[in-house]
């Protein structure tokens, strides 16, 4: 991947991901489908100034969505857990929920 965000598209702002955030110090992201799991934790470091001790990744298949008797699926994408090391600071990047 070439560069910060081609590989971290977009932090996945959930009921899920902001729970985990604050009980676990986990980030959760929608990250790119050919990202790997250094490539992600390279991202994050670099793109918020913290240390990560672990990254779990998971493919997420897209649901079928129906409009009348035309039918068709969104598409597969790519989300990523984002541990951060005990003592680090969690960054904000969420605002005015």
């Amino acid at each position: 991947m070439s560069t910060l965000y081609s590989v971290i598209r977009r932090p996945l702002i959930t009921e899920k991901g902001l729970t985990v955030k604050e009980t676990e110090g986990t980030l959760v992201f929608e990250v790119a489908s050919g990202a790997t799991k250094t490539e992600v934790k390279q991202a994050v470091e670099l793109l918020f100034k913290v240390k990560v001790s672990g990254v779990r990744t998971a493919n997420v298949e897209g649901k079928e969505r129906r409009r009348g008797k035309f039918a068709g699926y969104r598409p597969d994408w790519k989300k990523a857990y984002v541990r951060l090391k005990a003592g680090e600071k969690m960054p904000d990047y969420v605002n005015n929920l």
